[in-house]
């Protein structure tokens, strides 16, 4: 799991704008008349309509994809009982997954109401704010209490995640575990540690799906959940038993199936081993594990193992049930969220599953995914879960008569999978397989505090093997001055002018650039300079790739990449292209940095290599549109021409990719719309590769795009260079770094395989 620092998790939350989330209008207000549409007089239409009919504010408002995420702070996390107002960071990040990986917006509240009927009183008086509540953080047994009443006196979905989401997650986990076990759930024998609100909810759960209340034995803090016992809630007394067991050691001897929902370290490999043949152990505490996932197997080779850690296989984690579960319930208006959509919720992802793993989350992941003991949940960032659960509680919904709206499931399907984009994980996809092979990654200016930060992270994170250029001392003294916890044991100091390769490196310069106007005495100049010396590092195979450009403008950054590690093999120039992460999906912007006076033939081989970085590098199909002022011929200008031009050239060069233009931008973009006013089009869907007419262009574009519609931009990334070479943005931020080292690391991988395949 990801180191995380006090510090770090402070700046993050209180870093630009505080907090995580905020209210975005969806409408224009630009005019008087918008101001008259959006309030009165023109607001009185749509007040009328819904006061006619209750049910049109699904259409007037945003009633339909808005969830309240509530709490009273009594059980956060953790942490316990902290109150309301501590709560906020946490309800705050749940808003930020439902809008991250179902697009549903949320609004957080803080309740200062710990007596349960003046919650369920409060909830009561807010529900027509709302499509659907979703509770969080609430200490049993009161939580119970709570989501029963309230289920009771409201007609919106009402789901407690603490109770329903883990039972949902690790019920879809339990269907894959007994199959591979060769066991059927009637009669499993099941040990629960814990008697809180998951794990009474899960508990339930399982029995729905089959297991016999009989065969359950539940500890609490105080051991087994027997007859004998005078100090249980009703809760608990539902699971008392009658047993000669005392303890959570005497109740697993024998057991078949392990649920673990109470704190860390309860459990040991001699207790496992007392289990029955081929055990499931679900050890859900966070974040420590009752028992480690490596000791259960050692203990039980044959064990199938849950936990709810990343780092280890078959992670339950909570992400993968509610934002499709609300999805589903939103999108056909559910009065609420029966057992049968949670059924189908789990049953959909068990399924999910058993279905062959698409190379885009193997990869994202670094391994092969295939259903078997460590494969019996999907990833939380398999991209397909949503498109999965929604449907599934969508019909489960209608069928069970609980759907106002029912929607036809094909198309249903079809509107979910354009939902996120995938854009969502794009950059963890990276990190992910960056860390799979960490390559040595140069860092010259050692000296700004940005790229000191980041080398923390990437060395806590293994994503890159950090190697940094200039003064040991310096080096020492910034990292105490800024107060820095990065390991200098775990990165290598290079100091340019005391290393044993400067004079070969200033030898090899001189060689290179003696034709340039360069002598040995500056030659000798340049190598002490560190962005110089590192790009020779890099040349002679000393680092795999530099990170650079925070302290230079971009050509003085670029010009000694160009003159010392010099373009790829058959390469024709270079080209900066920017990835712009759009919730429709990913999108190329180029050329954004290097080319500034452009022709048919630049054009050309900018669009030829960005559609070719993002087939490899990024696994995305290359739908390209060169952009212009017209469309195919609307315009007869020189610059429309030549855009014309270099669509046919690449035509001609390259048939196999999907090239179109010259387009103006939003036809480009908007399929429909191209499609009906151009129906010869090559394209088979929106463009996703946009080739700007000119450098000027492209760079205003992807700074608007940035700035004004908050979309997320991650480069420049250099191509057409011989070795990986970034070079930053002068501004970017600690995460950015990371981000583009780790962009950097995937580039060095992909050419020690292209290296090895042409046997060097």
């Amino acid at each position: 799991m990801a180191t995380v620092r006090r510090r770090d998790a402070l700046e993050y939350h209180r870093g630009q704008r505080p907090g995580k989330i905020q209210v975005v209008a969806t409408k224009a207000l630009t005019s008087q008349r918008d101001l008259s549409l959006a309030y009165s007089p023109g607001v009185a239409e749509p007040c009328l309509e819904i006061h006619k009919d209750p049910g049109a504010a699904y259409a007037y408002t945003a009633r339909g994809n808005l969830v309240a995420v509530i709490t009273n702070g009594t059980a956060v996390l953790g942490l316990g009982d902290i109150g309301p107002l501590a709560s906020k960071p946490v309800m705050e990040g749940k808003g930020v997954l439902f809008k991250k990986f179902a697009d549903i917006d949320v609004f957080d509240l803080e309740l200062d109401a710990k007596d349960p009927d003046r919650f369920v009183d409060c909830v009561c008086a807010l529900a027509p704010t709302f499509g659907g509540i979703n509770l969080e953080d609430v200490k049993a047994p009161e939580c119970f209490y709570i989501e029963s009443e309230l289920r009771k006196r409201l007609d919106i979905p009402v789901f407690h995640d603490d109770q329903h989401g883990t039972a949902i997650i690790s019920g879809a986990a339990l269907l894959n575990a007994v199959e591979l076990q060769g066991k059927k759930l009637s009669e499993l024998r099941m040990v629960v540690s814990g008697a809180g609100a998951s794990a009474v909810a899960c508990t339930r759960f399982y029995c729905r799906l089959g297991i016999s209340i009989e065969n359950v034995l539940m500890c609490d803090s105080k051991g087994v959940l027997h007859h004998e016992r005078t100090d249980l809630n009703e809760e608990k007394r539902e699971f008392a038993r009658r047993t000669n067991a005392r303890t959570l050691s005497e109740a697993l001897v024998g057991a078949d199936l392990f649920l673990g929902l109470s704190r860390g370290g309860l459990v040991d490999a001699a207790m496992v081993s007392t289990m029955a043949e081929r055990p499931i152990v679900f050890a859900l505490a966070n974040p420590d594990p009752e028992i480690g996932y490596d000791e259960a197997k050692g203990a039980a080779p044959n064990a199938v193992v849950a936990t709810g850690r990343s780092d280890f296989p078959n992670q339950v984690n909570n992400v993968l049930g509610f934002p499709g579960i609300f999805r589903g319930a939103l999108d056909v208006r559910a009065k609420t969220v029966n057992e049968a959509m949670k059924i189908a919720a789990a049953r959909a992802l068990a399924e999910l599953t058993r279905k062959d793993v698409p190379q885009v989350v193997n990869r994202a992941y670094g391994e092969e995914f295939r259903f078997g003991p460590d494969y019996i949940i999907p990833k939380p960032f398999d991209p397909r879960v949503v498109q999965w659960v929604a449907p599934a509680v969508a019909q489960a919904a209608a069928e069970s008569g609980v759907a106002r709206e029912p929607v036809e499931l094909d198309e249903y399907r079809q509107r979910l999978s354009g939902l996120t984009g995938g854009s969502t994980a794009i950059m963890r996809k990276f990190v992910t397989r960056a860390q799979r092979a960490p390559q040595r990654i140069l860092f010259p200016e050692s000296h700004d505090a940005r790229i000191l930060k980041a080398c923390t992270i990437l060395v806590d994170e293994g994503i890159a093997e950090p190697v940094l250029l200039g003064s040991r001392e310096r080096i020492i003294k910034d990292v105490q001055k800024h107060d820095l916890e990065l390991d200098l044991d775990r990165v290598s100091i290079v100091e340019p002018a005391r290393d044993p390769r400067f004079s070969d490196f200033v030898a090899k310069y001189h060689v290179q650039r003696q034709r340039k106007g360069v002598d040995e005495i500056a030659a000798r100049e340049t190598m002490r300079r560190r962005t110089p010396f590192g790009m020779m590092m890099v040349a002679e195979g000393f680092a795999d790739g530099i990170v650079t450009g925070m302290c230079h403008s971009y050509p003085d950054s670029i010009r000694p990449a160009l003159s010392i590690i010099g373009l790829a093999p058959g390469g024709r120039r270079t080209a900066g292209m920017y990835l712009m992460l759009h919730r429709r999906g990913m999108l190329f912007f180029a050329d954004t940095t290097v080319n500034v006076s452009t022709s048919a033939d630049v054009l050309a081989d900018v669009a030829e290599m960005v559609a070719d970085a993002a087939s490899t590098t990024f696994e995305i199909h290359p739908r390209v549109a060169f952009l212009s002022y017209g469309n195919f011929g609307s315009a007869r200008t020189a610059g429309a021409e030549g855009v014309r031009r270099a669509v046919e050239q690449l035509h001609r060069r390259r048939p196999d990719l999907e090239v179109e233009g010259e387009l103006q931008a939003n036809v480009a973009v908007d399929y429909a719309l191209q499609k009906r006013n151009h129906p010869f089009t090559r394209l088979t869907g929106p463009a996703n590769v946009l080739i700007f007419p000119n450098l000027e262009a492209g760079n205003a574009a992807y700074k608007l795009m940035r700035e004004l519609g908050e979309v997320p931009a991650v480069g420049p990334v250099l191509l057409g260079m011989d070795k990986p070479v970034t070079v930053l943005e002068r501004d970017c931020s600690v995460d950015n770094v990371v981000q583009m080292t780790a962009l950097t690391v995937v580039q060095a991988q992909l050419r020690s395989r292209e290296r090895a395949r042409a046997g060097f």
